[in-house]
């Protein structure tokens, strides 16, 4: 039996599709010492690498899917490697061996909250595919005058560069005056939609937090930079929104498991550390000659 290459990749960890099915194009896959096509079929005996190095490939019934919620902090990067050195949402992750996180979508450098990482790069490819239209829900601080026709004009639609966009619900939640909170859903993940929706009203987007994805929340007191692993039934839901068969394994032992409080305090200990680190690696500014 043969499956597409880009499916076989993203279930063993190396990437999602869209990544894979990029370096496809670039030519750095080869399957069996020729460069691989897109759309391209494998069985399971074939030699695959990426950039020289020999891909290992995993039938289905050996790969765990695991989904990990991450609390990103303003500052951090989606990316694996950034060329000047910066944070990214990768750093602090737990290590692996045999497979690679997949991370769930991107929030911009600016914006914070929730991000979800899997080991499965088909359930991230699927997540991520507008068809699914999963809900995502944000929590916006905006600067400027907010009236209710403005507000409408964000449920019923604006055009934008690319397209038409609008938010599925907006509720008020707290502030005053011109520095106002709002909860906002939407059920795509655009390039940095939230914040083009709002500034096509002429107003500024001064915070910007995830909050749930899907019916996913971040969950109450985990730590900026701290991870979470999801328990089956939450990793399943998300299976089923984008019609996978069920995951029956999972690397949560409820007879190991410390507390809330014990595993957050953990975490906040060592994000403290970082960035006093972090803080101490920067370079002082020099003192002006007198």
């Amino acid at each position: 039996m043969t499956e597409k290459l880009q499916k076989v990749l993203a279930r063993s960890g190396h990437g999602s599709r869209r990544e894979i099915e990029a370096k496809i194009s670039a030519g750095r896959i080869r399957v069996n010492g020729k460069v691989a096509r897109l759309g391209e079929r494998i069985d399971a005996d074939a030699q695959v690498r990426i950039d020289g190095h020999e891909a290992q490939i995993k039938p289905e019934e050996a790969v765990i899917c695991r989904v990990l919620m991450y609390h990103k902090p303003e500052g951090e990067l989606c990316t694996r490697k950034d060329p000047e050195g910066r944070p990214t949402v990768y750093d602090r992750l737990p290590k692996m061996s045999g497979a690679r996180w997949v991370a769930v979508g991107r929030l911009d450098v600016n914006t914070s909250g929730l991000l979800l990482f899997t080991t499965d790069g088909e359930l991230a490819n699927r997540l991520m595919h507008p068809s699914q239209q999963v809900e995502r829900e944000y929590a916006v601080r905006i600067f400027g005058e907010v009236d209710e026709a403005m507000l409408q004009r964000l449920l019923k639609g604006v055009q934008l560069e690319d397209g038409p966009a609008k938010f599925n619900t907006i509720k008020q939640a707290g502030g005053e005056g011109i520095n106002r909170w709002f909860h906002v859903t939407l059920s795509e993940g655009r390039n940095r939609e939230v914040r083009r929706l709002w500034e096509s009203q002429e107003v500024q987007v001064s915070r910007l937090i995830r909050v749930r994805y899907g019916n996913i929340p971040l969950e109450s007191g985990l730590p900026q930079g701290g991870w979470a692993e999801l328990a089956l039934e939450d990793v399943n839901y998300l299976r089923k929104q984008v019609k996978l068969a069920p995951e029956t394994r999972s690397f949560i032992d409820p007879r190991n498991q410390e507390s809330k409080q014990r595993r957050f305090g953990k975490i906040r200990k060592v994000t403290a550390k970082r960035k006093q680190q972090l803080r101490q690696q920067k370079p002082r500014a020099s003192k002006p000659k007198k």
